[in-house]
């Protein structure tokens, strides 16, 4: 069985998050979507894991139901600490297969920071020293490293990661078999890293709130099962992991170098140019994941290892049809154009990847299939994403608009016969 995994979310708990982040709602846009597991995010946070407790029902494989989707256990922590005299700051996502585990792991936890004050808590606490903790208290436990590249909390961040996982996680780096790439960067761009071929990449949509869960996610085929998800990223089986789903990583808010407050936007080779020293204020840049990813790759882009795990790129729905009719992604036209889309054809991931350009347009605007036909073919411009702004994507809009004049003046032409 082939299915579709979005493992890192978070719930109503962290900080600036919606409150539709609960586990009904979850589950209605994880069936909209077509996204058949979820990780359940922050079940560090008291109130969230009490409610899981009374949402969800424990099936006999680490992970639990809630009408027809399925989750596993999860949760991000910020870890921030001194390391080798620099202060560091890392996001990790914990895994672990039951609530005995959870409540062990989060007791432990709480002895390093306050667990309620966020769903995502900081936690004065070395990643190593964590691991090794929560491999203790239960080995079927996991940690995976959250969006690696991002400049502030990350494992390779610019701002306060390290240049090895080695770095970080010393000995026990054995342990640590799967990394998230994080929105700003996709599979290609950490293949240019030789140190990273072992490792399984994960894409997940790390959403605060229902409609922007799957913007990234993982296909896989078998069975849904914690272990088995644990052995497949484990030993990176491209015969039960299929491909990944990305963001188009331009589109990321840290994709490139930038100052938002000084609207200085810059690619890795002009701000080397200028030492990476913003133009406008004289500071330093907020170096983005492309240029960080281009200091430490040994490899020229486009090189493919032999074990990667393929990827394709998607605009979510819901951008597109904003963007082809022109108007913003959370207005009401949006909403009910894209639930009537996921009812009538099965789904948002089958409507962007397998449903006929053809039958699109039968349900919808013409504007809505040209714009995923587009899409598919990845017929996009964008603007880059930089120092927390969203990159800007448009799919070839003068051509659409195009289409869809042509349309209205045929339509203008018929009802002239009449």
């Amino acid at each position: 069985m082939e299915f579709i995994a979005d493992l890192h979310i978070h719930s109503k708990f962290s900080r600036a998050t919606s409150g539709d982040m609960v586990i009904p709602k979850i589950a209605e846009a994880a069936e909209w979507k077509g996204i058949s597991l979820v990780g359940t995010g922050d079940f560090t946070h008291p109130q969230w894991l009490e409610m899981l407790r009374n949402d969800l029902t424990e099936e006999d494989n680490g992970t639990f139901i809630y009408n027809n989707t399925h989750f596993i256990l999860t949760s991000e922590v910020n870890n921030i600490y001194t390391k080798n005299g620099k202060l560091r700051r890392i996001h990790n996502i914990i895994f672990t297969p039951g609530f005995s585990s959870a409540e062990k792991i989060s007791q432990y936890l709480a002895k390093y920071g306050n667990l309620k004050s966020d769903g995502r808590p900081l936690l004065s606490l070395d990643s190593k020293v964590m691991l090794e903790k929560i491999l203790e208290i239960d080995s079927d436990s996991f940690v995976v490293p959250s969006h690696i590249w991002t400049p502030w909390f990350s494992l390779f961040g610019s701002k306060s990661g390290f240049d090895s996982i080695d770095e970080c996680f010393g000995e026990l780096s054995n342990q640590v078999f799967a990394l998230e790439t994080g929105l700003s960067s996709d599979p290609k761009m950490n293949w240019t890293l030789s140190a990273l071929d072992n490792y399984t990449l994960i894409s997940n949509s790390d959403a605060h709130s229902p409609s922007r869960m799957g913007r990234e996610a993982n296909v896989f085929s078998g069975k849904i099962s914690f272990f088995d998800i644990r052995d497949i990223l484990k030993t990176k089986d491209k015969t039960r992991f299929l491909y990944t789903l990305e963001f188009f990583p331009e589109e990321g808010k840290y994709h490139y170098d930038g100052h938002r407050n000084c609207n200085v936007v810059l690619n890795p080779q002009q701000s080397e140019a200028i030492d990476d020293i913003c133009p406008v204020c004289g500071k330093q840049l907020t170096i983005g994941v492309a240029h960080r990813v281009h200091f430490l790759a040994d490899r020229k882009d486009g090189f493919v290892p032999d074990n990667a795990i393929p990827y394709k790129n998607i605009v979510p729905l819901e951008e597109i049809i904003a963007e082809v009719l022109d108007i913003g992604r959370d207005s009401v036209t949006v909403r009910n154009q894209y639930l009537k889309l996921v009812k009538d054809l099965g789904g948002e991931f089958n409507i962007l990847l397998k449903v006929p350009i053809d039958d699109i347009a039968a349900h919808s605007d013409q504007r809505i299939a040209y714009g995923v036909e587009q899409m598919r073919k990845g017929n996009i411009n964008i603007a880059p994403g930089y120092d927390g702004v969203f990159g800007k994507i448009s799919i070839l809009l003068s051509e659409t608009k195009s289409q869809s004049n042509k349309n209205n003046e045929q339509e203008q032409n018929q009802m002239k016969l009449f």
